[in-house]
């Protein structure tokens, strides 16, 4: 007993001494710290699941081959010629200090000759995906937080099936978490037509406690390297036949053709990396020279545990904080952290039209406390808050001053910060976004503004609720 006692106490010193040296901030190592010692064993159990700092942790590090590090190379270059006007796009020379942070911390440029077509809600986008299965000649990189059994599901295997039969090379990587209920049966019969599937970091028993907290949200499709999807949508029949409990799913996918692609591929390829421990990917055969198939400047953001960077907040804030008239924010699970709490209220209050659009449902009660935790804040200064009467708004858009768009799968919390991989598309173009931002604001005339003063009326139950779940809100 004495040497269990001594061994327990060596490891919370250790820990203790990690958490000093590696610590992101202050108020998460101190909530730690007194976690590991008020609470015996436990205490360390959720350290070791949700405390790590992944950002120091090797394990943690993708791979980079030669091939990828000379394509992420153009970063250099870019950098050293982006703040010349004349070799700047006219659409994103307002936003040169943006675009230059994203290059800087997600190795990405922005492209130029893209055609993005936004898709409203599963209907539309599992049509457009499913054509562009259609005409694969050479490969298909398919990758979902949610792969789920069922219609959907049904369609992916016939149609992946029947191209892997005509020489197709498919690759399929799902998060092991979100597939959970995913069957052996399915992915055996995927395996057995010459598809490879793999899970992102399994949760094996030797490795649960240092994996299970960390998850891979992206959602992308790839076909030829010429077309390719990214956005919130997951495989769930619920994003087209609804869910029983929620109704109607609505979500924002995107679909994208020219340059930018390669950067989506460059997300997927690291990932296949990651999680197959092979670099056949990390060539740039998978890399292809793009005709200008439209308009439009995009630029991709990718973010993760292993980022040297928080680009998704660092995005985000930089939306925010370079709003001149207005910035619309549609997300499910808004809970900003401080940094982004006082970016809204300093936007809102300086007086440019700061709108957050999210469901009045929420497919988790503790989560629907803690996003309504802020709202008093926001609500005192300026921050107008809508909330959508139907079904669950799963959309994960930002659009600003008709000139910027974001879409992509980042939530407004810290697991989308630091905790997932995500990816977003940041597009300059002026067409779409004033689309958008109609589509926000008859959104907006469906729901429910909420009023500051009527707010702080309510119950001192909710208040008590809203205080108890966000205890929870740096692990959610």
């Amino acid at each position: 007993m004495t040497l269990a006692i001594t061994l327990y106490f060596i490891l919370v010193f250790v820990l203790m001494g990690k958490l000093l040296l590696y610590g992101i901030r202050p108020t998460k190592t101190l909530a730690w710290l007194l976690a590991i010692f008020t609470i015996p064993v436990g205490g360390i159990l959720f350290y070791f699941a949700l405390g790590r700092n992944r950002k120091k942790n090797k394990f943690y590090t993708l791979k980079k081959t030669e091939d990828i590090s000379k394509y992420l190379d153009k970063v250099e270059e870019y950098h050293q010629n982006v703040g010349k006007e004349n070799n700047v796009p006219l659409a994103i020379q307002n936003y040169i200090k943006l675009a230059k942070l994203i290059t800087k911390s997600s190795n990405f440029l922005p492209t130029i000759g893209n055609e993005l077509i936004p898709l409203k809600n599963g209907t539309a986008t599992f049509d457009a995906i499913f054509t562009a299965l259609e005409t694969a000649e050479k490969f298909i990189h398919i990758q979902y937080y949610i792969f789920e059994e069922g219609d959907l599901a049904d369609k992916f295997k016939s149609i992946l099936i029947r191209k892997a039969s005509e020489g197709v090379q498919i690759r399929l990587l799902y998060d092991a978490l979100g597939s959970r209920t995913l069957s052996k049966k399915y992915i055996n019969n995927l395996k057995a037509n010459g598809i490879e599937v793999y899970g992102f970091l399994p949760m094996r028993l030797g490795r649960l406690l240092s994996s299970i907290n960390y998850r891979n949200h992206r959602k992308i499709v790839i076909v030829d390297g010429l077309i390719g999807f990214t956005g919130g949508i997951n495989v769930s029949d619920k994003y087209v036949s609804g869910d029983p409990v929620l109704g109607n799913w609505y979500d924002t996918h995107l679909q994208l053709k020219g340059a930018v692609v390669n950067s989506l591929q460059a997300v997927f390829a690291m990932d296949w990396s990651f999680a197959t421990s092979t670099d056949n990917l990390l060539n740039t055969k998978y890399f292809i020279k793009h005709d200008s198939y439209g308009k439009s400047i995009a630029q991709v953001v990718s973010g993760g545990p292993d980022s040297d960077f928080s680009s998704i907040l660092q995005l985000y804030f930089s939306i925010i904080n370079s709003a001149k008239k207005y910035v619309y924010i549609t997300n499910p699970y808004i809970i900003p952290g401080e940094a982004l709490k006082q970016a809204l209220q300093v936007a809102a209050m300086s007086g440019i039209d700061v709108r957050l659009l999210l469901s009045a449902n929420s497919d988790s009660l503790l989560v629907k406390w803690t996003v309504r935790s802020s709202f008093e804040d926001l609500l005192e200064s300026g921050v107008k808050i809508y909330l959508y009467p139907d079904g669950f708004l799963h959309s994960k858009v930002i659009v600003s001053d008709d000139e910027l768009t974001s879409i992509g799968t980042a939530n407004l919390d810290i697991r989308s910060f630091e905790v997932n991989y995500e990816v977003n598309v940041l597009v300059y173009d002026s067409d779409i976004t004033t689309k958008l931002k109609q589509d926000f604001l008859k959104d907006c005339i469906k729901s429910k503004q909420l009023n500051f003063q009527q707010f702080i009326k309510r119950p001192k139950t909710e208040r008590l609720k809203e205080g108890i779940a966000k205890v929870f809100s740096p692990v959610l």
